[in-house]
């Protein structure tokens, strides 16, 4: 009875198991693969979009400061326009002196 018992279990250790566990490293081994594969283009993708997205960025800021003015610019169009109020009000001051009206 035990010579037979022996002879079965290796028979179904050869016949089943040994497959049954070869397909299934296989199937780990493909399933390992494939991901590594997908996430090496995924890599790729990604750094693909992070360099467009960089350029991206370095050519708004470089059209940001050549588009938009500078405070300095700013100050001096200000400082012009003051000017500019304060003698049209001196001219208006005179004028209503010479009508003969009270300030």
């Amino acid at each position: 009875m035990q010579a037979h018992w022996t002879l079965d279990l290796i028979w179904w250790i050869t016949a089943v198991e040994l497959p049954a566990l070869g397909g299934l490293y296989w199937l780990a081994w493909r399933n390992r693969r494939d991901a590594d594969g997908a996430l090496d283009a995924a890599r790729r993708r990604t750094d693909a979009a992070f360099v467009a997205l960089r350029e991206s960025l370095s050519a708004y800021k470089l059209e940001v400061a050549t588009s938009y003015a500078s405070i300095p610019y700013l100050r001096e169009v200000e400082a012009r326009l003051t000017d500019h109020l304060i003698r049209i009000e001196a001219k208006l001051d005179r004028s209503v002196g010479l009508a003969g009206g009270a300030p």
